[in-house]
Parts: structure tokens; C-alpha cells; sequence
């Protein structure tokens, strides 16, 4: 709960206060080098040519100067000991004026040469930094915004440390290192924390010492607990505060005591020129100073010349030397040359974190703005009940809950929960339940699903018969990639939940992953009971042959269906053909003449491609029909055949009508017709080291993903495989019979195991060949065999993957699925 507190004071300070922030950095690193800049653009006025002309006394320049602007008053004069800095005075301010004119001077001449360049450029940006230039100056509104925008960013400056606050706390690399490999969210997210990391003590001393100037009471506690004593008024080289009308005194005494007592040991004197028969004040830097504000102050008596006082800045305690310089402090300048620079590249540097804050703001809106559309719409579901079903998310922006909600509308009658609310029995009351976990940070859960993680999964619970499905959501940018997701899966496991299916791990920009995960929920309901949640690109083939390879069987008829690119096309073994399938003619003429709209010209071409809801549901409106569903497919053949071939089953609809997917592939197509089709790598199924021995186990159509793996070992060579294969009978289900026998004797099958449940002599199915080789199984992992699966996912998948936790161990086999040696491709 504090970390979400934080957070969403963290982003609404950020996207309020962050922008006033950025002027006033942008502005304080405009001001980091002001003098040198001025400098540097006005040669013959801050900076002279070399000449015999000895200097003149600070009485001569006062006079000189005041005479040039027709007798006005000089309150301060700063002479520098270069001989080729021109000298500068300033004029008392006109009635009404805060500041009066600050010009310089040629000390050997006393002629005026006017203002430095720029000057008044860096005037407004000082006006900007410390009250926004607003109405008021320092007493009006804008003081206050720039303080209250000091006080955001110390408490960004702490919460951001909170909030970012690394797993491995004392490695320097996760504070430190900038990793510009990753891109988007990664990356803004990445430049956002780790450069406020390296530059958060900078922001900590520039707000902490810039309050000074906007909160009086903060100045006068700050010097209170430094010094003990009460602040004085701050005044700055050039902008004396006292400024009262009264003819200057002669301050030759002075300045003689002060050169036969400090000689030439200064870099520069600023005298303030005293009214009535107040004491001569000079601030002196000595030469070698590392900032001009350590300086010694001294006080001569006026008419005697006499030293009244002197302050040496080397005698000040360290409370009062900090308390003397917040400025200096603010600019860095304490610090030298280096802190100068550091603190200009601070200040500099500060609109990255608005502009980053701002991109990580939006990309979180339009998660939000994504989980507002899907709660709000109607998503078309043709899934059976889920009344049983409990659909459960653990989401840090929402991206989570969107899919969550996606998947329980395949479900009619689904709960959805946040994972937080979850206890042991709700869980135990539950049948299925689907979880769609993000991990946040490095590895952990989302921040509303902590507590969760650290006391309900803390150990193994009792969650019952519940069967359970994880999607991952992560992001592969970051070494712990669906960290959480991936304790979550251990933990249902190990509480005693039966996986409906292997967890799916989603990149945050995996669009293919997603899809794996809808056509799992697509198995599951029985039905392809939504259209694509994200629609990619697919590409034209061509239906070149499509065989009958099991006539006579009792079981549904299957066609091996080859299709050729109209482009050239790769892909690994294991990869997946997804098909955008077209109704039967005659069902969309049977649905037209159902809703009664069977003579509206072109309508019947138009929905070829669509979803059809039940004639009983359409009302007349007009609402948009949604595209139908892809159909997901285990390619037969590796890539350098140049053909994609499939094993099909053709199924039948609830109306007893050819299905659409199957339909389209095994009847609809013509032959030389165009099928859309993209293809899709499946990570969970890729291809094992060539060294590596192979255990391929289906049954049915599953067969198809298990020849990829069979074609290519012989293509390239390696170590052995065993094919344990189940169908319905002996006498009519054995596709690619004669390339089997083929590959057993060419030695890439060591070994092939059949079993036909329809037949009285045998009745078995693919687990109890698993069974009976038991030792055999063992024998081959003991070797470095991979297993792979293929087939339905009700009965076989879930029955062989029992079979095999008998055989090898449970603890064994969840390893295995972990280093990749156990790759189930299941549907």
C-alpha cells in the first residue's frame, strides 16, 4: 500500500510540478558559467587590453562614475587585482526600482563602458529560475510555485529511491549501469531510474539549499541549526541591499589600511560605500580561492582607517561557513570547478526525467485506456459455461487485467479476482482457474500483489483437484523474464494443481505468445471461441494437394494438406502455421435466408470472413460483424522443402456442418486456390542440440509436429530418435507409414512404438506405451534425452505427462521443463 501511495504521488507531482522543475533547471545550468559567458562576449567592457596607466583610488572611480550619471549615488564598487578586469559599480536604485543600474568600469580612466553582454538575457533567466518571472517578483505567487516545486523534488529524490530500491541491493551495477540495449518503456524506465540514481544527491543538495531563496522561515531554521544564530540578509557581489541616499565618504583611510594589510593577496575587493559614518565594509577574496564566496569580511572605520573587525572565512565554524554559502552550495561552486560542472549537468539533465515520466505516463494510459475498452465491450464468446472457471491477474498497469478479462469472456459465467483477494478457498472452490501474472522490477510481483507473494506464497498450500493455466507477462529486456509468473506456475504445481496446460510466457511485444495462450483457451472450451485479440499480417499460399490418408477409419477423417508461399517463407521444426479459415458457402446461405436478409447484394462475399452469431440473437441492428478466428496448426515439414504440410482432422460444428477451420482446409479450399496463412516459431517446441537423443510422444494429428523434428534430424544428422505414437487403428491410421519405416532404416529412428485404442487386440493408448518402457524412458534421460509431446490436450497430454512423473519423478521432469528438455506442444 505505501509503494502504490507513493507511486501515484510520484507521477502526479511529476506531470504538475516536473514541468515547472524543468525550466528551473534548464535555467539554473543557463546561469552555471554566467560570469565567464559575459566575459567572453564582452571584450573592452568586463575585460581590458593591456596599459601603462596606473589605477586610479576607489574614490577617483566612485567620483568619476557618479559624475557620468549626473551625480547618481555608487553604493557598491568591486575592483579586481588583474589589471586588465575592468572594475564594476554599482547605482543606487531609482524610488520604486528593486535594483539599481551594475555597470562596469575602466579603473585607469574611471570612464563608464556600460553593462556586460547578456546581461539582461541572464537577468530574465534568473527571474524565471527563482519566481517564473511572474507579477510580484519575490513576493508574489511565483516564489511560491518555485518552492513548492524544490519540496517535489526532494520527495522524488527519496520516493524514486523507495521506489526503485533494487533485489540485490548492494550491487553497484543495478544502481549504476545504463543499459542502452533496451528500447521503449524498458528504456525510458531504465534512463529514468538509473540516471536518478546517479544524480539524486545533486537534486537533494539543489533543493534543500534553493529553498532558502523561496521560503524565508526555512532560511532562518536552516542558519538557526547551522550557527545557532538568527540570518542575516544575503547579499550577493554586485547587489548591495542598502542602498540610502547620502553622500559617499572618502574612503581613502580605508583603502590604504587595506593595502598596506593585505597587499596584493587578493583576487578581488567589493567594497559596499557606507552612509553617514557607518564603518567601511569590504569583502575580499584571497587569490587561490576555490569559489568567490570565500571571502574575508572586514570593517574600517572610516575616518581613521582604522580595522574595526575582521572575519576570516578560515575561522568559521562549518555550520557558518554552510550557512554562508547556500548559494555557492546550490551552484556547486563550493565544491570548485568540478562541482560547478556537476551541478550544471545535473540541472541540464533534468528534462529527461519529465520527458521520460511522461512517455512511462502515457504508455500507462494507454494500458488503462486498453482495460477500459475491453470491460466495456462486448466480447463474442461461443465457449461452453465457465461457471467453473476463475480467471485471476496480478497486473502493475493494467496490461495484465486486460487479458485476464479477455480470457474469462471465453468463459460465460467466469469469476475474475485480483490475485490479492485470493485465499486458500477460494482457490480450493474453484475447478479451473486461469492466472495472468506480470512481473515488475527485477522479478517481483506487481506492486498490489506483494503482500500475496510473500505470505500466501510463502509455502505450499492445498489447493485441492484445481487445474490451472499461467500466462507470464514480461519483458525478455530483463534477466529475471516473467520471474513471477514463473513462481507462480512452481507454486500452484507444488500446492498440487494439475496444469491445463504449459505456462506461456509473454514478451511484452510477443504478439505470437498471446495468441498461443487464446488458442490454449480455444482447447480448453472446446470451441475457437473468439476472434484474434490482435490481428497481424498474413500472407497468401497456395493449396497445392490435399490427400485422404486415413480412409475407412472410426474416427474422424484426416488430409494431409500441402500449401506452397507465394513468397519465399522460413521456419524452424517446431513451428506453428496459423490459418485464417472462410465459411462454407452454403452455411452463410443458410444463415442469410435465416435472418432474412438473403437478397442484400454482396453480403453473402463479405461474410466468408466473419463471425456468424445465432440466428436467434440478431435483433436487426447493424452492428459490425468481427472477423473469424485464426486456426492454429503443427507443421509436418522443415523449411527446406520448400512446402508447408499439415495433418488435418476434419471436425464437424454444433450444427453438424463442417467445421470452419478444419472445413475450410479439408473441403472449401480449392485445389491452386489462395489460403491466408502466416507462421509463427513456438519457443515451447523448438529444436534440441542435434547431440542431444529425442523422445517424440503423440497421438493423432499430433503426429505433424513430431515428423518436423523426425524430417529434420535426417536432414542434418545427429543423435537417435524414438517415436511412441498412439491413434485409433492398425488397419487405417498410419500416416507417413512408409517414410517411418523409411527413417527406422536409415537409422534416425532407433525405435518406434505404436498403439491403437480401437483395436481388440491392442486397446491401449500412447501412455501405456510410456508405461511399459519405463526404464527405457529412464534410460534415454539418463543420456541427455529431450521428450517432446505432441497431441490433443484432453486425455493424451495430460494422462502421458502423469505417466512420465511416475517414471522419472515429478521434481526431475519440472527441472527438465525448466533447462528445456521436456517441450509439449498441446491443443
Amino acid at each position: 500500500m505505501t509503494r502504490r501511495i507513493l507511486f501515484q504521488i510520484h507521477w502526479f507531482l511529476g506531470i504538475t510540478a516536473g514541468f515547472v522543475l524543468v525550466l528551473m533547471g534548464v535555467t539554473g545550468a543557463m546561469m552555471s558559467f554566467e560570469d565567464e559567458i559575459m566575459a567572453a562576449l564582452s571584450p573592452g567592457v568586463v575585460t581590458l587590453s593591456p596599459s601603462p596607466l596606473p589605477r586610479l583610488s576607489p574614490d577617483q572611480i566612485i567620483a568619476a562614475a557618479s559624475d557620468q550619471r549626473d551625480g547618481a549615488r555608487v553604493t557598491q564598487l568591486v575592483i579586481d587585482r588583474d589589471p586588465t578586469r575592468a572594475a564594476e559599480v554599482t547605482f543606487a536604485p531609482p524610488k520604486g526600482v528593486r535594483r539599481g543600474p551594475h555597470l562596469f568600469v575602466d579603473p585607469r580612466t574611471g570612464v563608464l563602458l556600460g553593462p556586460a553582454t547578456g546581461e539582461t538575457v541572464f537577468r530574465t533567466v534568473m527571474d524565471l529560475h527563482r519566481w517564473l518571472a511572474l507579477p510580484g517578483g519575490p513576493n508574489g505567487i511565483g516564489r511560491q510555485i518555485t518552492g513548492f516545486a524544490a519540496l517535489s523534488l526532494i520527495f522524488f529524490a527519496l520516493s524514486g529511491l523507495y521506489l526503485r530500491w533494487p533485489r540485490r541491493a548492494l550491487d553497484w551495477r543495478s544502481w549504476l549501469v545504463l543499459d542502452l540495449r533496451k528500447t521503449g518503456r524498458n528504456l525510458y524506465r531504465t534512463l529514468h531510474a538509473v540516471i536518478g540514481g546517479w544524480l539524486v544527491v545533486f537534486y537533494l543538495l539543489s533543493a534543500l539549499t534553493g529553498l532558502t531563496w523561496s521560503y524565508d522561515w526555512y532560511k532562518r531554521g536552516a542558519t538557526y541549526v547551522l550557527t545557532g544564530k538568527a540570518a542575516k540578509g544575503d547579499e550577493r557581489r554586485g547587489e548591495p541591499s542598502v542602498t540610502p541616499p547620502a553622500p559617499a565618504p572618502v574612503l581613502a583611510p580605508a583603502w590604504a589600511r587595506f593595502t598596506a594589510s593585505e597587499g596584493s593577496h587578493f583576487a578581488w575587493v567589493a567594497i559596499t560605500v557606507p552612509s553617514g559614518d557607518k564603518p567601511v565594509v569590504m569583502r575580499v577574496l584571497p587569490r587561490g580561492a576555490r569559489f568567490d564566496r570565500m571571502t574575508d569580511d572586514l570593517r574600517f572605520d572610516a575616518t581613521t582607517g582604522a580595522l574595526v573587525k575582521a572575519d576570516r572565512y578560515a575561522k568559521r565554524g562549518s555550520g557558518a561557513t554552510i550557512a554562508a554559502n547556500f548559494y555557492a552550495l546550490h551552484t556547486g561552486a563550493f565544491f570548485g570547478l568540478v562541482g560547478r560542472i556537476l551541478l550544471f549537468a545535473s540541472s541540464l539533465t533534468m528534462p529527461v526525467f519529465a520527458v521520460t515520466g511522461l512517455l512511462l505516463y502515457l504508455a500507462r494510459r494507454r494500458s488503462k485506456r486498453a482495460l477500459k475498452a475491453v470491460s466495456a465491450s462486448t466480447i463474442p464468446s461461443t465457449g461452453t459455461s465457465g461457471s467453473d472457471m476463475l480467471v485471476v491477474y496480478a497486473s502493475q498497469t493494467g496490461n495484465a487485467e486486460r487479458i485476464a478479462r479477455l480470457s474469462a469472456a471465453a468463459f460465460p459465467g467466469a469469476s475474475v479476482r485480483a490475485l490479492a483477494t485470493l485465499d486458500q478457498d477460494s482457490l480450493r472452490a474453484a475447478a479451473r482457474a486461469l492466472f495472468v501474472v506480470a512481473t515488475y522490477g527485477e522479478g517481483d510481483a506487481p506492486d498490489r500483489a506483494r503482500k500475496f507473494a510473500a505470505t500466501m506464497m510463502a509455502a505450499p498450500i492445498d489447493v485441492g483437484t484445481l487445474d490451472y493455466a499461467v500466462l507470464a507477462l514480461g519483458d525478455r529486456e530483463y534477466p529475471d523474464f516473467c520471474a513471477f509468473g514463473h513462481r507462480v506456475d512452481a507454486w500452484l504445481h507444488a500446492s498440487g494443481g494439475r496444469r491445463l496446460f504449459d505456462r506461456v510466457d509473454r514478451d511484452d511485444a510477443d504478439i505470437d505468445a498471446e495468441r498461443h495462450w487464446q488458442q490454449q483457451l480455444s482447447a480448453i472450451a472446446g470451441a475457437a471461441i473468439q476472434p484474434d485479440w490482435q490481428r497481424p499480417a498474413y500472407a497468401p499460399w497456395t493449396l497445392v494437394a490435399r490427400d485422404h490418408v486415413n480412409p475407412g477409419s472410426p474416427g474422424g477423417a484426416v488430409y494431409r494438406i500441402v500449401l506452397i508461399p507465394d513468397a519465399p517463407a522460413d521456419w524452424t521444426p517446431g513451428a506453428i502455421a496459423e490459418v485464417l479459415p472462410r465459411h462454407d458457402p452454403a452455411r452463410v446461405d443458410r444463415w442469410l435466408v435465416g435472418v432474412g436478409r438473403s437478397d442484400e447484394p454482396g453480403l453473402r462475399e463479405t461474410l466468408m470472413d466473419k463471425m456468424l452469431p445465432d440466428v436467434r440473437d440478431v435483433d436487426g441492428s447493424e452492428a459490425p460483424f468481427q472477423a473469424l478466428a485464426h486456426r492454429d496448426y503443427s507443421i509436418a515439414s522443415i523449411a527446406t522443402s520448400g512446402t508447408v504440410e499439415l495433418l488435418v482432422r476434419a471436425c464437424a460444428a454444433s450444427d453438424g456442418a463442417l467445421g470452419i477451420g478444419s472445413g475450410w482446409l479439408t473441403h472449401v479450399a480449392p485445389i491452386g486456390g489462395t489460403v491466408l496463412m502466416r507462421l509463427r516459431e513456438n519457443p515451447g517446441f523448438a529444436n534440441a542440440d542435434p547431440a542431444a537423443p529425442i523422445i517424440l510422444i503423440g497421438n493423432g494429428t499430433g503426429l505433424a509436429g513430431l515428423m518436423a523434428h523426425l524430417r529434420d534430424r535426417a536432414a542434418r544428422g545427429g543423435a537417435p530418435a524414438w517415436l511412441l505414437y498412439g491413434e485409433r487403428s492398425r488397419a487405417h491410421d498410419r500416416p507417413y507409414a512408409t517414410e517411418l519405416a523409411a527413417l527406422v532404416s536409415d537409422g534416425t529412428l532407433a525405435r518406434v512404438d505404436r498403439a491403437f485404442s480401437r483395436d481388440a487386440d491392442c486397446g491401449r493408448y500412447v501412455q501405456h506405451l510410456a508405461a511399459d518402457a519405463a526404464d527405457e524412458i529412464v534410460d534415454w534421460v539418463a543420456r541427455g534425452a529431450v521428450l517432446y509431446v505432441c497431441g490433443s490436450l484432453a486425455g493424451m497430454a495430460s494422462a502421458v505427462d502423469a505417466t512420465l512423473r511416475v517414471i522419472l519423478g515429478d521434481a526431475r521432469l519440472e527441472a527438465m521443463a525448466e533447462t528445456g528438455r521436456y517441450r509439449r506442444d498441446i491443443y
